[in-house]
């Protein structure tokens, strides 16, 4: 029986390559399009390499989804998600958890539920916000959040409303891993 993080994988691969196909795009053009190299990409759509949260953001956002998005189209499925059923993904570089609490629905909104590992930190690029609009809400732990210039360090029950588009880190300084709820809603294009 192949248990959920090889389905997921598997999935991504497979979604990744299906995204691309539909779009019409070489391995080349989406290398264009997330700064991702060509034997990367490559190497993911073959499952011959487990892919970082960063490079899935570049990936996803080459695409016009989330990360959150591009991990639910993988796992399938829609509706009630049962706890044992909601769509888990582990970064191999930080141990970063991140799991998609929502059911996808196509209205836009996502909750992702995060745990970062005490002294792990990921980062991503201001692109992966646009169009987004953003609320995190730290469960448990220490995060200190860098939005662009800015560092917000958060306490458990501090919520915080991202502002524009901005390169931000997410960093648990510990001692114990950041336990984070992200609430994500699509902005709509004009």
């Amino acid at each position: 029986m192949i248990d959920i993080e090889e389905r997921i994988a598997s999935g991504i691969a497979a979604r990744i390559r299906d995204e691309r196909a539909s779009r019409r795009w070489t391995i080349a053009d989406l290398a264009d399009r997330s700064g991702v190299s060509k034997a990367m990409i490559s190497a993911i759509e073959r499952e011959a390499a487990s892919p970082t949260a960063v490079l899935l953001v570049r990936l996803a956002t080459a695409f016009g989804m989330t990360l959150s998005a591009l991990i639910a189209k993988a796992e399938g499925g829609g509706g009630l998600i049962r706890s044992a059923e909601q769509a888990e993904w582990r970064d191999p570089e930080t141990g970063y958890v991140r799991r998609l609490l929502s059911p996808p629905s196509g209205n836009g909104l996502e909750l992702v539920r995060v745990s970062l590992p005490a002294g792990a930190s990921v980062s991503f690029p201001a692109a992966s916000y646009a169009f987004l609009r953003q609320q995190i809400w730290l469960i448990e732990g220490r995060l200190d959040f860098a939005e662009g210039d800015r560092v917000h360090r958060m306490e458990p029950g501090d919520c915080l409303a991202l502002g524009a588009p901005a390169d931000c880190t997410f960093h648990a300084p510990g001692p114990g891993p950041a336990e984070y709820l992200v609430a994500l809603a699509r902005e709509q294009r004009t």
